[in-house]
């Protein structure tokens, strides 16, 4: 019986009809399509490795504790491993209209909080892989980690021995969950003491710490002032699902042109997409910008495979009024620079931990309540995750792309992923079905605005990505950047 981090209980706690807290992916791969059971048998397999795979959820009466991870008896993987296919003609609308239902679905809590669906029936005899995973399980970060333990690395399909016959621990009763419960309600804060304590020793004094906490809550306070408007509201049980595609060489073009990191790069884009998008609703975007929330992951080194939310994040403003490419980079570059620099994410961490001081009652309705209450500081949350640059196969089909999927909740209408994956970028956008009808405006000014700062650094303008991939890997010509800019997109690489 394992007890659930603070930061895994708060997105379940964040759950209801209307915030389905799980992540996910749609992966499309070459056919033919294997067996159904040679799928399951390749998953069932790998299980040992991932023990949370077979574990479920239980909930101590009364909220009285956070809830505990225990064996669930009655597992059955034909339950979690799904097929389906899609209509006629099979293209990508048709997969991202499925994919928007399956994903605005929630997990079965009685049960392993995750599923994979089978998809046949794509174009040019494709097959598709769309997975679910609650965020309680995984973060972005580990759930990459586990990406690369469920898939293969070569076409050759790793031999798979007799699945081992796997005895689940007995699963508690209510009394044991409720006195264990209660003797962890007495003993977390003490535990907690200690690990803020030591966070506060890692790189600073408490005062360095208690400033760079102040640094964070004035900036929370600052965002509704200038924050863009229609991108808050009320949000409904179902989900618009959409798009976009870039190349890592078009990135490289504009870094070695213009400066910045990855991140930077891959912001501007996005915030060129922001732009067009409230510019199409006729929205006044001067001297706005759209906050978003970037989740930074803050696990160390010893903790890598280790499947559970070490993330904290800061809090940029993408600055949507700036209309040249060039000079959204630097502003993005320079802001992000200055973010890191104050140890944001740090103090974003250390407040998670201060959490742990809560009773888990309180924890529970502070949750509901953040998710529920209506606010316009944060209008949306971009996660870049880099994912391997290696082919990744299943049954030996390799993975031609995949599009990552995170959720939108209380009055965030709109989220974006980004996944790396064998030098292209792939961004997966989530929007409210009722308030966001209009997500491909958002999708076509993502891929809009790389193509622009891909002009604007000297690169080749109006080719089709096929060709521009082939061309970014030979020397591009550059338009020098301005001194200024060249200062305010100094930082080191990702």
């Amino acid at each position: 019986m394992d007890v659930m981090s603070v930061q895994d209980a708060a997105f379940l706690h964040i759950e209801n009809g209307n915030n389905p807290m799980h992540i996910g992916s749609v992966a499309v791969l070459e056919g033919p399509a294997p067996a159904y059971g040679d799928l399951v048998r390749l998953i069932a397999g790998k299980l040992p490795l991932v023990p949370r795979y077979r574990q479920k959820v239980r909930f101590a009466p009364g909220g009285v504790g956070r809830p505990v991870w225990v064996d669930d008896p009655h597992f059955q993987i034909l339950y979690h491993i799904r097929h389906t296919a899609v209509p006629p003609p099979g293209g990508r609308d048709e997969l991202r209209n499925l994919a928007g239902r399956l994903f605005a679905q929630m997990l079965d809590r009685s049960k392993p909080l995750w599923e994979i669906w089978m998809v046949e029936g794509l174009r040019h005899g494709r097959w598709a892989v769309i997975s679910k995973v609650h965020h309680c399980m995984v973060d972005g970060v580990s759930a990459t980690d586990l990406l690369t333990v469920m898939f293969d690395s070569t076409d050759v399909p790793a031999t798979q021995a007799a699945a081992a016959e796997w005895t689940p621990e007995p699963e508690p009763g209510t009394f044991t969950v409720t006195t264990h419960a209660v003797l962890r309600t007495v003993a977390d804060p003490l535990g907690r003491l200690r690990d803020f304590s030591g966070s506060l020793r890692m790189t600073a004094g408490p005062r360095t710490r208690l400033a760079e906490g102040a640094v964070l809550l004035r900036s929370l306070a600052e965002w509704s002032k200038r924050s863009a408007t229609s991108l808050n509201g009320p949000i409904g049980p179902h989900r618009r699902w959409s798009w976009a595609e870039a190349s890592l060489d078009d990135v490289k073009i504009v870094r070695e042109a213009l400066g910045g990191t990855v991140n930077d790069v891959v912001l501007a884009a996005i915030t060129a997409g922001f732009r067009a998008l409230l510019l199409h609703r006729g929205e006044d975007v001067t001297n706005r910008v759209v906050r978003t929330l970037v989740p930074v992951s803050v696990r160390s080194d010893s903790e890598r495979g280790v499947y559970n939310n070490r993330v904290s994040g800061i809090f940029p403003g993408l600055p949507v009024a700036i209309a040249d490419p060039g000079d959204r980079l630097t502003a993005i570059a320079g802001q992000l620079s200055r973010l890191k620099g104050s140890k944001q994410a740090v103090a974003g961490d250390a407040l998670v931990k201060l959490a742990g001081f809560a009773p888990p009652m309180l924890l529970s309705l502070g949750a509901r309540l953040a998710a529920r209450t209506p606010q316009r500081a944060l209008q949306t949350v971009t996660t870049n995750v880099p994912g391997p640059q290696f082919p990744l196969f299943v049954v030996g089909r390799r993975m031609v792309y995949s599009y990552p999927y995170v959720p939108i909740m209380g009055s965030v209408r709109i989220s974006i992923a980004i996944f790396s994956y064998c030098g292209r970028l792939f961004f997966g956008i989530t929007g409210d079905y009722d308030s966001v009808s209009d997500i491909d405006v958002l999708r076509d000014g993502i891929e809009a605005g790389m193509r622009e700062l891909v002009i604007a650094a000297g690169g080749p303008p109006g080719i089709a990505p096929r060709a521009r991939r082939k061309r970014a890997t030979r020397a591009a010509p550059s338009r020098p950047a301005s001194p200024n800019r060249q200062a305010a997109v100094r930082s080191g690489k990702r």
